[in-house]
């Protein structure tokens, strides 16, 4: 058995509150982070969603498929600790977002971009003050620090939770201004996925 296989060893598993904060329960066992961290959640539908996760497992516990654990683990490990460096990592998708680099051919991809991508690249100026440069090809395009400074700036204000999310939405999507408006913008999450894989959706189109 690989080291990271565990047995189920609990029969029982519940939320409870503790310090204003949620925690599960096996047991009689509060659960903790890999690191030894009190798993300690900011809400209590989150809580409820991972207890899901823990209640669903049979005898071997299977990490691949709990993957709202993995986030909450990942928070408070390793987000939490160094908190400042993780929103400038994931503040520098912004140097290279998805949104600014367009086709110049054909025309149908290009209007397919822009009408997917303006929105949004719209909505980070008037959300964030953040105007980005757009261009064309895959010369790099430079960003002003302005622009890059104030997108970060939000993401030093959110949460070690919100951090971990953030993380895996921009670079699952190659755009920070995805990832923040998936985030921050309510806008359809369906919606941003599509328009983050505008591109290869269009080659899918012409080749199968």
């Amino acid at each position: 058995m690989a080291e990271w296989e565990r047995k189920r060893f609990w029969s029982k598993t519940e939320v409870v509150q503790f310090d204003g904060h949620w925690q599960i329960m096996l047991d009689d066992k509060a659960l903790r982070t890999p690191a030894k961290a009190r798993f300690s959640l900011p809400s209590e539908a989150l809580a409820h969603a991972i207890a899901q996760e823990w209640d669903a497992q049979n005898e071997v516990v299977n990490p691949a498929a709990m993957p709202l654990t993995r986030l909450a683990n990942s928070a408070i490990d390793k987000v939490a600790p160094q908190h400042a460096q993780v929103a400038d990592l994931i503040g520098q998708y912004g140097e290279t977002d998805l949104l600014c680099y367009r086709a110049e051919a054909p025309a149908e991809l290009v209007k397919r971009q822009s009408s997917a991508w303006d929105p949004l690249l719209a909505w980070a100026e008037r959300h964030y003050g953040a105007c980005l440069r757009v261009g064309s090809g895959v010369m790099p395009q430079p960003q002003t620090p302005e622009a890059l400074e104030r997108l970060t700036a939000s993401l030093r204000a959110a949460s070690g939770f919100q951090l971990a999310g953030l993380h895996d939405l921009v670079s699952l999507s190659g755009s920070l201004v995805i990832g923040l408006a998936a985030a921050y913008g309510s806008r359809d999450v369906d919606a941003l996925w599509n328009a983050s894989r505008v591109d290869e959706m269009f080659q899918q189109e012409q080749w199968g």
